[in-house]
């Protein structure tokens, strides 16, 4: 029986998830921290990938808590997600 897209996803995240947990919240958080400086104030292009890393990030807990959010929830998320994305293509995307 073929598994769906979600629970491959699922199935392969639970390693990452497991390390993820295992990391003490403060250092996870001041990894993230140091993340979104890399991105506002590294030179173009180094800054919106670093904003690319955070809306990866961003977007993989998205697509794994999906079902148990609810919509002011997914809608929250949603928004952090799209406004990662936006500051990522205008730090790449170089200027006219």
């Amino acid at each position: 029986m073929a598994l769906s897209f979600r629970s491959r996803v699922e199935h392969a995240s639970v390693p990452w998830v497991e390390r993820l947990n295992a990391v003490p919240r403060p250092v996870a958080l001041g990894l993230l921290v140091v993340l979104l400086a890399v991105g506002i104030l590294a030179p173009r292009p180094w800054g919106g990938i670093a904003f690319l890393l955070v809306a990866a990030f961003v977007g993989w807990l998205l697509f794994l808590t999906w079902q148990r959010l609810t919509m002011p929830e997914r809608l929250m998320r949603t928004a952090v997600l799209v406004l990662a994305v936006a500051v990522a293509v205008v730090r790449i995307v170089p200027t006219a």
